[in-house]
């Protein structure tokens, strides 16, 4: 079961996805800490899941703004500008 599943990431504000982007990456650091102290960590699928839903935060972080298809007509219906004589 994923930590946070996109919907939740997408409803989040961007400071609350860079906030939370953090912490995972400080528990990431950590637990990639304890392995290679040679210590075993209690749940090793923990890794897998912080990397993907870190990839999840930074992809829909980079993702362009929608434009609205209101937006979209207006910009359609606009006349060009030309010379007028």
């Amino acid at each position: 079961m994923p930590i946070l599943r996109v919907k939740e990431i997408r409803d989040m504000s961007h400071e609350d996805r860079q906030k939370r982007l953090k912490e995972l990456q400080t528990e990431m650091m950590r637990l990639k800490t304890m392995i290679k102290a040679g210590g075993s960590i209690e749940n090793p699928a923990r890794v897998h899941e912080l990397r993907k839903t870190i990839a999840r935060i930074l992809t829909i972080d980079n993702e362009p703004i929608p434009v609205k298809k209101e937006e979209k007509k207006k910009e359609k219906k606009k006349p060009k500008e030309g010379k007028k004589e």
